[in-house]
């Protein structure tokens, strides 16, 4: 089982660790290794499909890990070309590499939901067929193909049904399957009940690593004859075991499951998102705004685990509006971290715009504009320090502020990457505190505190927004649960509240367009996996 980190379109590096696992697999005495769903050419590849130069490396790349395949097999997901004249050009394969051959099997289930949009690339196998090999029929699946299960099926076919046939001795299934909280555990609970329904071992290769927004967690996992853990490997980490299929048929050293909880495989997740982003693009420093609250504070520790303390600076920019204990926790932070930071007041500047605007602003009061030119001039600062050396700006807002639009665009929400744009508020408190678990690295005090963004004097976040352990059930059951004005309502929201706070959220659908790359860690995240209209009616 070959649980690796690939990058997307890296066919040399995809390839080398590809044909290294098989050789250390050799050295251990495997005769098979099992490497996840579109392996080759990294998950997902998107558009970039439609060039045929892009198959026609992955051909070459498969072929030469076929030649490497001598006295060992390998099963390696890559796309591959639909030779019939009708459907779409490709097919989402598995390919079985042996002895300098490739053989294909299709997947027959694809997903276009959430952040899946596999349909409008592939074509979806209508047959299917077992692989013989060393003595054992297995049944051969990718990802979805067995994830049709239960009541709700989306699905006219059922590939696993049909291999079934054919009485199997082994299922193993290659999948991409991007993390969210509850994911693991969901997992598991579909690869037991496969194993149960058809009563034989199944083994499943998971990819890990993140593919900007997407974070894949890995978690593959052997499941014995009688649906207990054979085998696990761990999240969030590359890894190479061997399994004996002897020892799933008899169940023998089988366990139960273990899960971390919820807010740990958060922290471990955005860890690893960071550190991929910045590795995959080339990047090692990143910049952000230290402004003394949660939010800053837990971003700035994330990057800091993900890249090296001396890697990340953080900004302080007071204003006239700042409090001293905001710019006191914002320097206490960092010097807990031992990581770079500057004092960079942003006072005169603003008083240098409000008198250049002052003959066009005459006779208009303080107001949101006033509050957004601060908001702009810090986020102007961060990036000419980003462009000046070469760093990545960190977003710090949380998926409550992006939810109802409490934010400035072209200011607090620049960044070329958004940390906790997927986690609520209440969730941001949880990590924090996960964090100070051990030690007080984040200052007590920005956790304790009332959240402001500190813009006019004596602002509080509950001045515009209602407490956030209320507006987060709200927006959990609109946003992840799709609830609609009345269900909420029913859940004991006040109306008003619930006609003003989802009036928030959908107008402010243009903003959400225009921020960074949200970390995926919710099971329905802003971006790619939330597709709604800019300009509609409903409920504004």
């Amino acid at each position: 089982m070959a649980q690796l980190n690939f990058r997307i379109g890296d066919f040399e590096t995809n390839s080398s660790k590809i044909v290294d696992s098989i050789q250390k697999a050799k050295v251990r005495g495997a005769a098979l290794v099992v490497f996840p769903e579109l392996a080759v050419c990294g998950y997902p590849p998107l558009d970039f499909l439609e060039f045929d130069d892009f198959i026609l490396r992955t051909e070459n790349a498969l072929q030469h890990i076929a030649n490497q395949c001598i006295g060992i097999a390998a099963i390696v997901g890559a796309p591959c070309r639909n030779t019939g004249d009708k459907g779409k050009p490709l097919f989402n394969a598995a390919a079985f590499c042996y002895n300098g051959t490739v053989e294909y099997f299709h997947k027959g289930l694809l997903p276009n939901y959430d952040v899946f949009d596999e349909y409008r690339y592939f074509e979806p196998a209508k047959s299917f067929k077992t692989l013989h090999f060393n003595g054992l029929k297995i049944a051969l699946t990718i990802c979805e193909d067995i994830w049709d299960l239960g009541q709700s099926r989306l699905y006219t076919i059922d590939p696993m049904e049909t291999l079934a046939r054919d009485k199997p001795d082994l299922m193993i299934n290659i999948a991409a399957s991007p993390f969210h909280y509850h994911q693991a555990r969901r997992r598991h609970e579909v690869l037991k009940a496969n194993v149960e329904k058809y009563r034989i071992p199944l083994i499943y290769v998971n990819h890990v690593g993140a593919q900007t927004e997407l974070i894949f967690d890995g978690g593959s996992t052997a499941l014995c004859a009688n649906a207990m853990v054979g085998k696990s490997l761990p999240y969030f980490e590359e890894a190479l075991e061997v399994v004996d299929t002897k020892d799933l048929l008899s169940g023998k050293n089988s366990l139960d499951p273990a899960f971390d909880n919820k807010t740990s495989l958060i922290h471990d997740a955005l860890v690893m998102g960071i550190r991929d982003y910045f590795s995959k693009m080339g990047f090692r420093k990143a910049v952000l705004g230290l402004s003394g609250g949660i939010d800053s504070a837990v971003t700035m520790v994330l990057a800091v685990k993900a890249l090296g303390n001396e890697n990340v600076t953080g900004l302080l920019m007071p204003s006239q509006f700042s409090s001293d204990h905001s710019v006191a926790d914002a320097q206490t932070l960092a010097n807990n971290l031992n990581s770079p930071s500057h004092t960079i007041p942003i006072k005169d500047s603003y008083l240098a715009i409000e008198q250049s605007l002052g003959p066009v602003f005459e006779g208009t009061s303080f107001g949101l504009t006033e509050e957004n030119i601060q908001a702009r001039l810090r986020g102007l600062i961060l990036m000419a320090y980003a462009n000046k050396y070469n760093h990545i700006l960190l977003n710090t807002s949380n998926k409550s502020e992006a939810a109802v639009g409490y934010g400035t665009l072209y200011g607090d929400m620049n960044g070329g990457l958004s940390v906790l744009g997927d986690v609520y508020k209440t969730e941001v408190y949880e990590l924090a505190r996960y964090i100070n678990k051990d030690a007080e690295v984040i200052p007590l005090n920005s956790i304790l505190k009332p959240p402001s963004a500190e813009l006019r004097p004596g602002q509080l976040d509950s001045d515009s927004l209602p407490e956030y352990e209320v507006l987060d059930r709200m927006l959990f059951h609109y946003i992840e649960e799709q609830l609609g004005p009345g269900d909420l309502i029913e859940r004991g929201f006040d109306p008003s509240m619930v006609q003003r706070m989802l009036k928030m959220v959908n107008t402010n659908e243009y903003k959400r367009k225009q921020t960074p790359p949200i970390l995926r860690v919710s099971p329905k995240a802003f971006g790619m996996g939330r597709r709604m209209p800019i300009v509609a009616k409903y409920l504004t």
